[in-house]
């Protein structure tokens, strides 16, 4: 729970893409997710590049988006496939194929949650040095529910590749010319 606001989780989500002009997908994305209600953006990650594993396109821009929110987790996730679908990513998809953006849920306040439809935390998240880096920049502190670990810890015990470099500190600028994260 947040201790400003005990009624809403903040959430974790992760932010991805690796067609065409990535920075612009993830702005609209999360410009998107923004306008919805029932989310606000506390804090959002640098933006990271990273070097594709399992997918078949070029590197990847990473980030983590910190957000509180008033929605469910089945409600945020249906949400989140709102936003990719509205972008244009289709909802059926090819493991591994190249996505213009990719929207995961990655923690829910300190809850566990295995459904068929949804796992939280993300159930490889602590695998994925382009998850754990932003989120670790974040809050380094934040232990993973499931495994009781600081993604700090986490991040250390991975290989250093797949390679994931910096791109921008301060990437997101709203609409309307403004910085959106204080």
């Amino acid at each position: 729970m947040n201790p400003t606001n005990p009624t809403n989780p903040v959430a974790y989500l992760g932010l991805g893409g690796n067609v065409g002009d990535r920075q612009r997908a993830l702005e609209q994305a999360l410009s998107l997710l923004l306008c919805r209600p029932g989310i606000h953006l506390l804090r959002l990650s640098s933006l990271y590049e990273t070097e594709p594993v399992e997918a078949a396109a070029g590197w990847f821009f990473n980030s983590v988006a910190e957000i509180e929110t008033s929605l469910g987790p089945d409600e945020l996730l249906a949400t989140l496939g709102e936003v990719e679908e509205a972008c244009g990513r289709p909802r059926r998809r090819e493991r591994g194929e190249a996505r213009l953006v990719d929207l995961d849920l990655l923690l829910y306040g300190s809850r566990i949650i295995a459904e068929p439809h949804l796992q939280v935390p993300h159930p490889r998240m602590h695998l994925r040095r382009f998850v754990l880096i932003p989120l670790a920049e974040l809050d380094p502190g934040l232990v993973h529910p499931g495994l009781g670990t600081r993604v700090s810890d986490l991040l250390a015990h991975l290989p250093q590749l797949p390679e994931v470099r910096m791109v921008a500190r301060e990437w997101f600028v709203a609409r309307a010319g403004k910085r959106s994260v204080p």
